[in-house]
């Protein structure tokens, strides 16, 4: 008798943790990703302002899972699932059938109706994405060396930051540091510590998810690293000169960043339950589909509460969710019961800059330098692969010491992003 066949779709925390727990189970299983590697994103802003390689956080996802026996890696895009013929359809190939599916394919960028906005302000939420965003920060320099106008020389050196969230505050902080740090003597025609980096947020604080002690000292933090904070203000246009806001002031930038808002993979909606306001599966609890017990969806993709809150978006949640995932497709696929996800908070941390970070560890709230140092030890030791963890520590210990970065190189045609050729 052929063995029960769990396929996997998405190859993020979510993904991998359900395939690792799955390596030694009496079923085949079949990963699917878009992309061959996996990619440690909350590190993603560190590519994007020239801290670390692109190959400093993404592995092989065959390097990773590829060597367990009973687990088979495709590299395809996913166009549709069948839940009525229990089959996973892919662009160019036969169908992929499955007794258990496990979804975990992710958030991507949400500009609010305005997809258009896409091309003037990058998201970062791929290898891609961080490409771009260091491609344009980096040239915004070089292009206001060569510019005589005043005007234009202000608008190429001003960054504009959309949203507050980690990643806002993390990107905002680290341009910050690349102008007055790293490119420090760098130029004769221009002094990159006059870069003006704004940080624009909606809501009345930065990291509103965190207390607001730990949210002022961030901003506090930001503040002293030069970053002008807009609180209160909403984007209301993006185009190639810059963004406008609601109050109807238009900000001249050369580089703009989205780090605003996400919208779940439309595979969300193939699934056949009901989904969020932003795409997300309304699953039951033990993480499965209601009307398709054996499809079950991990991470970012779902809408499930605790506790009276929404599950945030976070590494954990997907790690813990793709464990669990696992666990119940054996358990439905055997005849047994299912167990309900309880997540359990390991904490949350930011960081803003050199020796500066905030962190929440249950009632524990921690700001500044031991916050800072929690942050470089839990980001090194949840990177996939000893390569990767040596490099980064290496890396961090090089740029802290020298104040330098080491991935400076950028292609100014695009070729470092598949060849979008397209200019900020």
């Amino acid at each position: 008798m052929p063995r029960p066949r769990v396929v996997i779709l998405g190859g993020g925390f979510g993904g991998l943790y359900a395939a690792r727990m799955l390596r030694k189970a009496p079923v085949d299983v079949v990963l699917v990703d878009r992309r061959n590697h996996h990619l440690f994103q909350p590190l993603l802003y560190q590519v994007a302002t020239a801290g670390l390689a692109a190959t400093d956080i993404a592995s092989p996802i065959r390097k990773v899972i590829g060597r367990f026996p009973n687990t088979t890696v495709l590299l395809a895009d996913v166009v549709g699932v069948d839940t009525a013929a229990r089959d996973v359809q892919l662009e160019g190939s036969p169908g992929l059938p499955y007794d258990a599916l496990i979804v975990a394919t992710g958030v991507r960028h949400d500009y609010f109706g305005h997809p258009e906005w896409e091309r003037f302000a990058p998201g970062l939420k791929t290898l891609e994405d961080a490409m771009e965003v260091r491609r344009r920060t980096l040239l915004a320099f070089e292009r206001a060396e060569l510019e005589a106008d005043p005007e234009r020389r202000a608008a190429a050196l001003t960054f504009v930051v959309v949203g507050a969230g980690p990643t806002g505050v993390e990107m905002a902080g680290a341009i910050a540091e690349v102008a007055r740090q790293t490119l420090a003597g760098d130029f004769k025609r221009i002094d990159p510590s006059k870069a003006r980096v704004v940080l624009i947020e909606g809501g009345p604080r930065v990291l509103a998810t965190y207390t607001p002690e730990l949210s002022e000292s961030a901003g506090a933090a930001l503040r002293a690293l030069g970053v002008e904070l807009r609180l209160g203000e909403r984007v209301v246009h993006v185009d190639g000169d810059g963004v406008r806001l609601g109050s109807g002031e238009a900000l001249r930038a050369g580089t703009v960043v989205w780090a605003a808002g996400v919208a779940a993979s439309p595979l969300g909606r193939a699934l056949g339950a009901p989904v969020d306001r932003i795409g997300r599966v309304c699953v039951a609890p033990d993480l499965s589909v209601p009307e398709h017990p054996e499809i079950f969806v991990v991470g970012d993709l779902i809408a499930l509460e605790q506790d009276g809150r929404p599950l945030p978006g976070v590494a954990q949640v997907a790690i813990q969710s793709g464990r669990l995932a696992a666990r119940n497709a054996l358990a439905r696929l055997a005849g047994r019961p299912t167990t309900a996800f309880r997540y359990v908070d390991k904490g949350s941390l930011a960081t803003i800059g050199r020796k500066k970070a905030v962190a929440e560890v249950g009632s524990l709230r921690l700001s500044g330098l031991s916050a800072w140092l929690l942050w470089l030890f839990v980001h090194i030791l949840f990177l996939i692969g000893f390569k990767n963890r040596v490099s980064v520590f290496l890396n961090w210990a090089w740029a802290y010491f020298t104040f330098q970065r080491g991935a400076r190189i950028v292609l100014t045609d695009g070729a470092d992003r598949g060849g979008d050729t397209r200019r900020p």
